[in-house]
């Protein structure tokens, strides 16, 4: 993700390993027979997670295309406008 600064990316990561924290632990629940409610609030969590890290990285792709376009025009990524909406509608 090159055009995140590191404290972004940084939340990111820690929002992504914090889901797969959960994802482990309803995997474990589901694999020894844990309660449908814990197995349900925990799947939320990690939904929830997924659905915040993929808004950040949304966010930071369309802050660094308005603020710097011709150097996003020239990153591998180089994405457009209608690419980044519906990268954005994709998460809800």
């Amino acid at each position: 993700m090159k055009e995140a600064d590191p404290e972004t990316q940084r939340k990111i990561l820690n929002r992504l390993k914090r889901a797969r924290g959960q994802l482990d632990s309803v995997i474990r629940a589901v694999e020894t027979g844990g309660n449908c409610r814990d197995v349900v609030t925990q799947l939320a969590a990690v939904s929830h997670a997924l659905d915040r890290a993929g808004f950040s990285v949304v966010s930071s792709a369309m802050q660094y295309c308005l603020t710097d376009p011709e150097a996003a025009r020239e990153t591998d990524d180089g994405l457009t406008v209608e690419e980044l909406e519906k990268l954005f509608l994709s998460l809800s």
